[in-house]
């Protein structure tokens, strides 16, 4: 076991890396992280690849895979993985990385059954990289009683402390702000995830703008029904998976046999009502909104008209890699075995620094 002696360390260049449930394809960013009065951050390149066909449909079904079938999956993911982040560093002239921190792709997320995997997080990726990388943030805290979820919010408190809240729009909508002096943290509601679902039987991989659902008509007792489900009802810390909306929010729509449209216009308004009820309960302001979500106008004009607030300008890069930098910052907190997951956020029995560190050459140091 190797000793990695960073603790006195203030400067770090890292590599977040994220895949997220909508399947939009793997986030890069490169990102500097400073230690001085408090944490700050630059980011000096960040990157979308977009996935194949092949690797969507893969990763759509993985769930459905029998052990044997899954762990030739996360074998073969790891090493596209290694492949994609290794384009992304050949592209930084004379960089410096200290460490590549990755979320890896998620499977299946059951904290209730102390059950989680996100693949691409075997210790080849060190070796094929030729980096010291840091992975595997969410098993720990599962492990510990928690969630495993949401990770970015010691993120948020660190880095984006200026907002009265950090709301992501991606598969699903997830929130992180303080309360009675502690930052809770909870995923909301679906979004891409179900929406990208729906309007991909139209041929389209998103709603652009949300202009399909903006000519939908709602249908109110499906959305009596969505806004019924028994998620809602549960306090925090909770945390959405795949295998929820498979379950409960797939075959409910699909009950009552609509167009796309009104689909999608039931399930933004189901959306949007879902986050600004949490607004308006816990007097939450001013926000930084992130994620793909946010680039569907009309589930952002939505947003806005039924919470009265008006969307704070935001750096697209903070938009599109908010994710991946708090993942780099995640690895970085873990390399100095400081705390970067939450008891408050995720429920877990204490803070915890999570994550794997994998060296090159299969040296492992490991948390568990």
């Amino acid at each position: 076991m190797t000793k990695i002696s960073v603790k006195n360390r203030t400067t770090f260049n890292v590599i977040g890396v994220m895949s997220g449930t909508s399947l939009d394809g793997i986030d890069l960013c490169y990102a500097c992280f400073e230690l001085g009065s408090s944490w700050t951050f630059k980011i000096i390149d960040a990157q979308t690849i977009g996935y194949s066909k092949q690797w969507q449909e893969r990763l759509r079904t993985a769930i459905l895979l029998d052990p044997p079938k899954l762990s030739k999956l996360n074998k073969d993911y790891t090493q596209f993985l290694s492949e994609v982040i290794s384009i992304f560093i050949k592209k930084q002239s004379n960089a410096s990385i200290d460490a590549v921190c990755s979320h890896g792709h998620t499977v299946f997320h059951q904290p209730s059954k102390g059950k989680t995997l996100q693949i691409g997080n075997l210790p080849d990726i060190a070796t094929y990289l030729n980096q010291t990388v840091v992975c595997d943030f969410r098993t720990q805290d599962v492990h510990f009683g928690g969630q495993g979820a949401p990770l970015v919010p010691i993120g948020d408190a660190l880095l984006f402390s200026g907002y009265d809240y950090c709301l992501n729009l991606g598969g699903f909508a997830n929130i992180s702000f303080e309360k009675d002096d502690n930052r809770i943290a909870f995923d909301i509601c679906p979004v891409n995830i179900v929406l990208n679902h729906y309007v991909k039987t139209l041929g389209f991989p998103y709603d652009y703008e949300g202009h399909i659902a903006s000519n939908g008509v709602i249908c109110f007792p499906l959305l009596e029904d969505l806004n019924a489900l028994e998620f809602y009802a549960s306090p925090p810390p909770k945390s959405l998976g795949l295998e929820w909306v498979q379950e409960s929010v797939f075959p409910l729509i699909d009950s009552y046999e609509l167009d796309v449209d009104q689909v999608l216009r039931t399930v933004v308004e189901h959306s949007a009502l879902q986050i600004t009820n949490l607004l308006k309960a816990n007097n939450l302001i001013k926000g930084l909104h992130t994620g793909g979500g946010v680039y569907n106008n009309f589930l952002m004009q939505r947003i806005s008209s039924l919470s009265l607030q008006q969307k704070t300008a935001v750096s697209p890069m903070i938009i599109e890699f908010k994710e991946a930098l708090i993942f780099g910052f995640l690895g970085v907190l873990r390399l100095k075995e400081l705390p970067n997951c939450l008891k408050t956020v995720t429920g877990a029995r204490q803070d915890h620094s999570s994550g794997r560190v994998y060296l090159p050459k299969n040296n492992i140091k490991s948390i568990l």
